[in-house]
This record gives structure tokens, sequence and C-alpha cells, in this order.
């Protein structure tokens, strides 16, 4: 295993940190949250452990030098112009080359999911992460989200809600645009049933029990998801379940054992089973092959 590898894997030993900004425990205090890259950077020297903002969505667009980014278990090559669109949950981390500059635009998730209206489509492109180009016009308004940032005058917060809402806009569009993202209209019911999946993937609960907690039918509920999504609600389920089987496979030493019941199964020959239907691969197999990679 290489260096840069290493210390994505052993980084979180234990289990996976969530964060706001990095590091820091409290909520954002502010409408938006604006830094340079390398004010945060000098502080850790120019590396960002693998972890998760529970309530945050960042933007990164990198001016000058670059790095690398981990995105859940792929490392990512940057350079002068990246933007990396960080949607709240997704683990990642961050290898700067010292000297790096760029800008960091923090929003909270909330905020920003209030402003996104159902059936446009934007907020299942925005909870991607991806790395593309930044350009002209992104840079212009990221710098002007930055020199507003400090101001105390009338209308602030107002003002800095619309430019970040505009910057998520712009965001959007380059993620569908150059990245062929498909775009399909969402709906609050996929929401509402996502956010639930969220606080609950750990149950084990089933359609049925999520549709009767959302009011709706179990056809209906499959119905909008399979409109929204192209698969089932039961597949959302799965998925969510079997993206944190893989985060700590992949970010922590905890046994197969113990991360079968932290995921909520009773029997862990039964989680390998369910792991495995679902990748491919055994999870000491997937945790193998990450270990190889170089």
């Amino acid at each position: 295993m290489d260096a840069p590898r290493l210390f994505w894997y052993i980084s979180n030993m234990n289990q996976i940190e969530a964060f706001n900004l990095f590091g820091e425990d409290a909520d954002l205090p502010d409408v938006v949250h604006c830094e340079t890259i390398e004010a945060r950077s000098v502080v850790h020297d120019w590396e960002f452990k693998p972890h998760r903002h529970a309530r945050l969505h960042q933007v990164l667009v990198l001016d000058r030098g670059g790095g690398q980014a981990l995105i859940e278990e792929h490392t990512h090559a940057l350079s002068a112009g990246s933007l990396v669109n960080m949607p709240q949950g997704v683990v990642h981390g961050f290898r700067f080359e010292p000297g790096t500059e760029g800008w960091v635009v923090t929003m909270a998730s909330k905020l920003l999911g209030d402003t996104l209206r159902d059936g446009e489509g934007l907020r299942p492109i925005l909870s991607r992460a991806e790395i593309l180009k930044s350009n002209h016009d992104i840079k212009i308004l990221v710098r002007r989200i930055f020199a507003e940032y400090p101001t105390r005058g009338f209308a602030r917060a107002h003002i800095l809600r619309n430019l970040s809402t505009l910057l998520a806009g712009m965001i959007a569009r380059e993620i569908a645009d150059l990245k062929g993202a498909e775009t399909r209209p969402d709906h609050s019911l996929q929401r509402q049933f996502e956010a639930l999946v969220e606080r609950h993937f750990h149950d084990h609960l089933g359609v049925a029990e999520y549709a009767a907690k959302l009011a709706v039918t179990p056809t209906h509920l499959s119905r909008v998801m399979r409109k929204a999504t192209g698969r089932p609600a039961s597949a959302a389920i799965e998925e969510r379940l079997i993206r944190e089987a893989r985060r700590n496979l992949a970010f922590s030493n905890l046994s197969i054992q113990e991360i079968a019941f932290h995921l909520g199964f009773s029997d862990p020959a039964y989680f390998s089973r369910v792991f495995a239907r679902a990748t491919g691969q055994s999870p000491r197999g997937f945790r193998q092959t990450l270990e190889a990679k170089g």
C-alpha cells in the first residue's frame, strides 16, 4: 500500500469522524462560512483525514497548486481550476500540495435544501460528490461571496443566501452538462423517504414500515421512487446500508463482526451474504482489494 492510500486508510482507526467544519463540532454560526483553502490547511499540515459533514454542503475551488481528494474509496487528482462539490454525509479527505491556494464556501444543507424546489431536479444532482473544472463565472461568483462575507451591511444575510444558491445552481448545471448526469424530477415524498432512511437504515425497516411512517401505501412509495430514481424503494434502503458498510470497511479497523453489529445485523455471516450479493465481493475481499490499491 502506498503512502497516500495508507494515510486514507488508517487515519480513522475506530470510526469515521463527523464534523461541521473540519475539526469543529459547533453548528455553522452564519448563513455561510468562507475561508481560503490555505487558512485551515496550514494548521493541519495540508492534510485532512477522511471525515464527513453531517449538516453541511461545501464547494472548493482551487486557484493555484493541487493535491489529491478522496471521495468514498476513490482518490482523485486536483489541479489549479478544480472545483469540488461535496454534499453532506459523503466521506472525503484532502492532501494539498503546500502553498495551494483557493476558496471554500460552506453552506448549511438545510438552507440549501429550503431553496431547492421539488420537480426541478437540482437536489439529486447536487447530492453527488463531483470534481470538475471551474469556469470564469463561477470564480467571479465565489469571489463575490468572499467579498460580501466579512461585511456587516444591511441585507448581508439575504445577499449571501442568494449568492450561495446561485452558486449551487451554476454547479448543478455544470455537473449536468459536463458529466452527462441524468436529470430526473425529484419529489417531496422522495426527499422525506430518503431522510427517514438516513435516520433508520440501521433498524432494517422494510418498505411497508417506511410507507406507514409517511402515511402512504408501499405501492405508491415505490412508484414515486422508481419514477424519481429508476429503482424501487427497496433498492434505496439496501443501497444506504451497503454504502455505510463500504465506508466502515474502508475507513476503520473494526472487524467484520463489529461492522455487522454496528449496522444492525445480529448474524455477521448474514451480513457477509448481503454485502456479497450487493457488491460481488465479500466484506473481507472488499477490504483486501482496497488495501492492495496503490
